[in-house]
């Protein structure tokens, strides 16, 4: 959401989306990464250097994005189909959950990276962390 505040494809540092967003810039960075490999961000090397959301980036839904950075199959550990649960054939939760799960991505389906918050409404938290993109 941040990189979608940034006007006329400004580039941020990892460390100023870390400060921006309060956490540690170790996650940030694997999630930057995980971000380039998807092709949703550009990164400009060297001391003046940075990421943007790429046009793919942009135009992805929140939905799209997270059905890709989540790494996990099943709702919950014991719905896994390596779960030991003795109950797992006979279980109406482990279906709920499934169709929970996915109307939860499907509602988020509807929302455009690009149409997330812009830059005026970003504009407290660069503020705090000394950024002022687009001036």
């Amino acid at each position: 959401m941040v990189l979608a505040a940034v006007p006329g494809g400004e580039l941020l540092t990892t460390q100023n989306i870390a400060d921006s967003v309060g956490t540690p810039y170790n996650h940030v960075s694997k999630a930057m990464a995980k971000l380039r490999s998807l092709g949703l961000i550009e990164v400009v090397r060297g001391r003046t250097g940075g990421s943007r959301l790429s046009h793919a980036g942009r135009t992805a839904t929140v939905g799209q994005i997270l059905r890709e950075l989540d790494t996990r199959t099943d709702p919950a550990e014991c719905m896994a189909t390596t779960g030991n649960c003795p109950l797992i054939n006979e279980c109406k939760l482990r279906a709920a959950l499934a169709r929970a799960r996915e109307a939860f991505y499907r509602e988020l389906d509807s929302v455009v990276i690009a149409d997330l918050p812009g830059s005026r409404q970003m504009a407290p938290v660069f503020e705090m962390i000394g950024l002022r993109p687009g001036l």
